[in-house]
């Protein structure tokens, strides 16, 4: 069964397209993208990433009664939490502080609308509909992180914290196609 993709996911993949296409110099400077990120900003949106994933999981709980559903809710919960608190440390030791941005913007923006379509829906509409959106934003998240954050940011530490942290998800990327699979 094919599904939408979700808003964020559609979001991030539209972002790593206008990374990759190259643009008139005088749109380059109008229109931003991962690229012009700094590190305090890449860590705004990794950040930002993991409280709406957090937020998603939530809403699984509240919603599904699938056990799967639940015990994937769950992990996103640990995992996401644990690797912002790491991060939040980190940040602490460097005596620096996140820094808000275009790409933190949209991607809360369009989690509030898939949030908002997601508490609509009930039994196994929702438990696919959730599955679905998991494997999009993971997809569409790691691409952005292996593809355009890790090789751009500069601090040694940082950059070792993304590359733990997208060894995670990575595996959160599995596990959402394996629940995708047991749900269709």
């Amino acid at each position: 069964m094919n599904f939408k993709f979700s808003a964020i996911a559609a979001c991030v993949l539209l972002v790593l397209q206008a990374c990759s296409q190259a643009t008139a110099p005088a749109q380059e400077a109008a229109t931003p993208s991962p690229a012009d990120l700094n590190d305090l900003e890449i860590a705004h949106v990794a950040y930002t990433a993991d409280e709406i994933d957090i937020r998603y999981a939530h809403l699984a709980l509240a919603i599904s009664e699938n056990p799967t559903v639940h015990d994937f809710a769950k992990t996103m919960i640990r995992d996401h939490t644990a690797v912002n608190e790491q991060a939040l440390a980190l940040l602490d030791k460097l005596g620096a502080e996140a820094q808000d941005n275009f790409l933190s913007k949209q991607l809360v923006k369009n989690s509030d609308a898939l949030v908002d379509e997601m508490s609509l829906l009930r039994g196994d509409t929702f438990d696919r509909r959730y599955a679905q959106n998991e494997l999009d934003y993971h997809r569409a998240v790691n691409g952005l992180v292996a593809d355009s954050f890790i090789p751009k940011i500069e601090n040694p530490e940082v950059k070792t914290l993304f590359k733990q942290g997208l060894e995670i998800f990575l595996a959160h990327e599995k596990h959402a196609e394996m629940m995708v699979k047991s749900l269709n």
